[in-house]
């Protein structure tokens, strides 16, 4: 690709470029076990407030990756949730890996010490990605839910900040 990718923070104003987004990789059948798109506010509501960005190519929304918490807990308060998605229309152009290195140095700069990320078993251009960028699998969880009738795994990965 050489147009140049920026990466910026995600704004309500993004929505639908990064509502269309997410149901591409919904369509997927491999990206996630949502079938619906959520509404801003619930998706606002169930990520974290920093750590959210988009990748541009020119004034084009190519992709976005977020952080959710995995936990109401306090003592899971430095721990996040990974979602990279990535436009049908950029895939192939490292702006996947552009998001998550960009989030791994956000989710540091806001005093998150682990990141992880859930992945089906067939998804393997993202688990190749965590892998580059420093995730160890962790585990691999069975049949842990359904998607169009079919159980689907889990391969749990795991980034520990060395900075924090």
């Amino acid at each position: 690709m050489k147009n140049k990718i920026t990466i910026e923070k995600l704004l309500p104003e993004h929505w639908p470029k990064v509502s269309k987004i997410y149901k591409e990789g919904i369509l997927t059948g491999m990206a996630t076990f949502e079938k619906e798109i959520p509404s801003w506010e619930d998706w606002n509501s169930n990520h974290l407030k920093t750590c959210r960005l988009i990748a541009s190519v020119k004034v084009e929304i190519a992709g976005w990756a977020a952080l959710s918490p995995v936990s109401s807990r306090c003592v899971y308060g430095g721990v996040g949730e990974v979602s990279v998605y990535v436009s049908e229309e950029f895939r192939g152009n490292r702006i996947g890996e552009k998001l998550l290195r960009k989030l791994i140095t956000e989710s540091e700069k806001n005093g998150l010490w682990t990141i992880q990320s859930g992945v089906f078993p067939e998804n393997i251009a993202s688990i190749k990605l965590h892998k580059k960028l420093g995730f160890r699998k962790i585990g691999y969880r069975e049949k842990i839910g359904e998607l169009d009738g079919i159980w689907k795994d889990n391969i749990l990965l795991e980034r520990r900040s060395k900075l924090i």
